[in-house]
């Protein structure tokens, strides 16, 4: 296990599977839009997944869900968000996340109180990106998403390797270094559903790049599909049995909206595999 440095707080990596809630200050998110968008509220649900054992929060002001509008200018991100971060700067203790892909919300983000960046694009998005996380000295989450990547032939885990080689050249180049990247395969991202589920049984193969990983799978489309059309409110099941296959897979990360569920399912997965361990030895 080794400590992540984020501007001030610590992010244990390894050892086991850790949690980040999500908190979306949206009225649009695919499964809890607008049941947070109030400051209070959305501080209060903040307060108990960090009491509920959360090891990070990624607030998010700006909804990336299929079929979505369009992207929110900076400065309404910015509003929604930037009171939030500073309220929770002071309320709670585990690192803050910022889920944007535009380095002037990431700035003020930063400036608020987050701890580190959340980039859907992988820093392919905004040239800005990458030096902006530099310049703070942050960790960042890498996300893939290529629009591409449903129609384009060959290997789901080769295609999320070019790319990743694409979004670490850009990581390198500005300076951010290695051991502040997290990498996550974009569950639902420009996927089939059958992509998003096949990607989920193999993201321990990513693992050979050598960056702790995160699966951001919860309530998504494609557990939906695996349950035969369930919709968002019935999927926590299935988002907990993907919890476990991280677990199974010694996977860094998962995000999560159900923190308490995942953190139970997490923990006992880690019980049985270590009473397992010693009962071979």
């Amino acid at each position: 296990m080794r400590a992540l440095d984020c501007r001030g707080r610590t992010l244990a990596v390894g050892g086991e599977t850790r949690v980040f809630g999500i908190l979306n200050v949206t009225p649009d998110s695919f499964f809890d839009g607008g049941r947070f968008a109030g400051l209070d509220a959305a501080v209060a649900q903040a307060v108990r997944m960090a009491g509920e054992g959360a090891a990070a929060i990624d607030v998010g002001g700006q909804s990336t869900r299929p079929g979505d509008r369009g992207a929110l200018g900076a400065a309404d991100e910015i509003a929604r968000i930037v009171p939030v971060l500073e309220q929770l700067a002071a309320r709670v203790t585990v690192p803050l996340s910022v889920d944007t892909f535009q380095p002037a919300v990431a700035r003020a983000a930063l400036a608020a109180g987050a701890h580190l960046v959340n980039d859907v694009h992988g820093f392919q998005g905004d040239p800005a990106m990458a030096p902006t996380v530099a310049e703070a000295g942050c960790p960042v989450i890498l996300m893939h998403w290529d629009r591409a990547f449903a129609e384009e032939p060959g290997d789901a885990i080769e295609k999320l390797k070019r790319y990743f080689a694409r979004s670490l050249a850009l990581a390198h180049a500005a300076g951010v270094a290695d051991e502040r990247i997290i990498l996550d395969p974009g569950i639902g991202f420009a996927k089939a559903p059958a992509q998003s589920l096949e990607l989920t049984g193999r993201i321990g193969e990513l693992k050979a790049l050598g960056y702790p990983l995160l699966l951001g799978i919860s309530r998504k489309s494609a557990l939906g599909h695996a349950l035969g059309g369930a919709p968002v409110e019935e999927r926590l099941e299935a988002t907990l049995a993907t919890t476990v296959l991280a677990v199974v897979a010694e996977i860094e990360f998962v995000r999560v909206h159900d923190v308490l569920a995942n953190v139970r399912a997490a923990r006992t997965a880690e019980a049985v595999l270590r009473a397992k361990r010693l009962s071979v030895r």
